[in-house]
């Protein structure tokens, strides 16, 4: 079974400890991996050249083998086990945590070969490429039976039970048998280069620590996922769903990725290919609310901190993504020298968004801060000062054009989802003055509440067709109006809500799943189906008593799932493949909560 180039997305499993991530291909290959954090420049990279990226491979050398492969139940620890004429071997990929020190990992990538059944020849290739394949590190052996690539900023010490070969100073190959009840270990540890010395190296990598760093981690990610709490009985996808969610998390700052990726495309040799190794407020802000639903406040508390922290308690200074440790500056660039995952340039790392204007993050933020105070919690004095900045903020500008929940390339809109938004904000920020008790200027707030109220419903809303509509004075749809209810500007099962749904279903439903919109964004290209939507449409028409037509909605999406319950961003029906940044954070939440309204209705 030799790599086939440019898998599938589908073909890949992600392992994290909540820092760094990495994607492994049912081939035995970590074609992806950031380290030290989940926004570091890539040390493994070929997923987005293939020639240039750098990998690391465990597998059999036989070219007739089958694979399967699940996580060990609870956690992000991947199983593969390889089937060859000569036998069964597994190996067990993961980063290594300590369970009494989650926030200062080992930041090694651990790699465990265990023969099962017979005696297979396998091979280890390890290919290092820093800052995303343009350096080609030295890679170097050591005395202590170490070796080690060095080059840029970036440090990895390696170790391995078996001998390796060092090839033209540049990479590390061997090939070796294994037989049932043995045990090979392969371990890559990243250090910077100043403190990467003999001493270091001779010490750095204890293979009798690895044995013990898979319990710890098996421990670590059991205790996390065992605290799930849900009124309803969970299905392995939301289970899954949930513990994905918590491996996007940042764990020093509680800062929550979009997706441990960059510019996977949304249509395979397209332009659309974006950096999402970012933590954006709105979709953190969904995956807050799901992980509360499951029983998990801390997560809760710390990105409330992270965001106040970042936009220095501030709403003049917040934007709409950060860095996983707050940095602000996350200027977009192109990489000329890579080809793209299957030629699909251009490839980019940060993210222009960053400085857009986006006004739904502030009803996102109020709707957050409700939720904390539902659920009993005290909010600090100094949060509730910032949440008054942030409603003080969109009372003066709810009237301008943003670039929506979308992040349009084009010119800025007047978007009926951002105006419901911002009524939301203020909405919840009278709801919260009202029950704790603080001083606002409750008059005036509910002046713009209304104000927004009345513009939405004058020039956002077709009387003829009796729906909602993406922008005002547009005459399109959009997705995102399926979210409207949950914010309460209109019920569920309101008749102006009602027709919306089915619009929506007529005008964007592509083989059971849905499009974000039709009409132009500013960008070249076509696009995927978009699975978030879908999952928002399942939670609609649950909450809408259509039940049996919810329950096809999410069969349909749960669908495009990988056997190991990830999900990308967007699909393609004609191929069947996965499109988009993986795994995606928006459509595990989205899945999670359609579960929910379907469990719940």
């Amino acid at each position: 079974m030799p790599a086939m180039k440019y898998p599938p997305i589908g073909d890949y499993a992600l392992i994290s400890d909540c820092h760094c991530s990495a994607l492994v291909s049912r081939y035995g290959s970590v074609d992806w991996c950031c380290m030290p954090c989940v926004d570091d420049d890539a040390c493994f990279g070929r997923l987005l050249d293939w020639d240039k990226g750098g990998f690391c491979l465990v597998a059999p050398t036989a070219p007739d083998v089958t694979s399967t492969r699940q996580y060990v139940d609870g956690s992000m620890i991947l199983e593969t086990v390889f089937s060859t004429p000569q036998g069964e071997v597994r190996v067990t990929d993961f980063f290594a945590m300590d369970d009494k020190s989650p926030e200062n990992p080992p930041l090694d990538l651990v790699r465990l070969i265990d023969g099962i059944s017979g005696d297979v020849e396998m091979r280890i290739e390890v290919t290092p490429r820093f800052d995303y394949g343009e350096i080609i590190p030295r890679m170097k052996s050591h005395p202590s039976g170490t070796f080690t690539a060095i080059g840029s900023n970036q440090g990895l010490i390696i170790h391995s039970d078996i001998p390796l070969d060092v090839v033209a100073h540049r990479d590390l190959c061997g090939t070796f048998r294994i037989r049932a009840g043995e045990r090979v270990r392969l371990a890559v540890q990243f250090e910077f280069p100043e403190k990467i010395t003999p001493e270091v190296t001779a010490q750095a990598i204890n293979p009798d620590n690895l044995d013990r760093h898979l319990e710890s981690t098996r421990r670590w990610w059991t205790n996390w996922s065992s605290r799930m709490r849900s009124s309803f009985q969970l299905d392995e996808h939301t289970v899954r769903s949930t513990i994905v969610l918590k491996a996007l998390t940042f764990e020093p700052t509680g800062a929550i990725v979009a997706a441990s990726t960059t510019s996977l495309p949304e249509w395979i040799g397209g332009g659309r290919n974006w950096d999402y190794r970012f933590s954006w407020v709105r979709d953190s802000v969904f995956t807050i609310r799901a992980l509360q639903e499951l029983g998990y406040a801390t997560e809760a508390d710390k990105f409330h901190r992270f965001i106040q922290r970042c936009s220095a308690g501030s709403a003049d200074q917040l934007q709409i993504m950060y860095g996983v440790d707050g940095n602000r500056r996350l200027t977009e660039v192109e990489l000329d020298w890579l080809e793209g995952y299957r030629q699909s340039r251009p490839v980019r790392i940060g993210n222009g968004a960053a400085k857009q204007t986006q006004l739904d993050i502030y009803g996102e933020l109020l709707e957050m801060a409700w939720e904390w105070h539902r659920n009993g919690h005290e909010t600090d004095p100094d949060y509730l000062d910032f949440l008054v900045s942030v409603i003080d903020t969109v009372c003066r500008r709810w009237s301008e054009p943003d670039y929506g929940i979308w992040e349009v390339r084009g010119n800025p809109v007047h978007y009926v989802h951002s105006k419901a938004m911002c009524w939301a904000a203020i909405n919840r920020g009278i709801q919260l003055a009202e029950d704790t008790g603080f001083d606002a200027p409750l008059a005036h707030w509910m002046q713009i509440r209304d104000d927004i109220r009345e513009a939405i419903e004058s020039r956002g809303y077709d009387r003829e067709r009796g729906v909602f509509l993406q922008a005002f004075d547009s005459s399109e749809l959009d997705a995102a109006l399926l979210m409207l209810p949950r914010v309460g500007f209109v019920a569920y099962d309101d008749p102006r809500m009602l027709r919306t749904v089915d619009a929506i279903c007529g005008e964007l439903d592509r083989d059971g799943l849905l499009l974000r919109y039709r009409g132009p964004d500013g960008l070249k290209g076509p696009e995927g189906m978009f699975l978030p939507c879908t999952f928002w449409l399942v939670s609609c028409l649950a909450r809408q008593g259509r039940k049996a037509e919810a329950r096809t909605y999410y069969d349909r999406a749960i669908a495009c799932s990988n056997e190991l319950g990830l999900f990308s961003e967007e699909y393609d029906t004609a191929s069947n493949q996965m499109l988009g940044n993986f795994p995606q954070g928006l459509t595990h939440v989205s899945q999670i909560m359609a579960w929910l309204a379907l469990a719940e209705n």
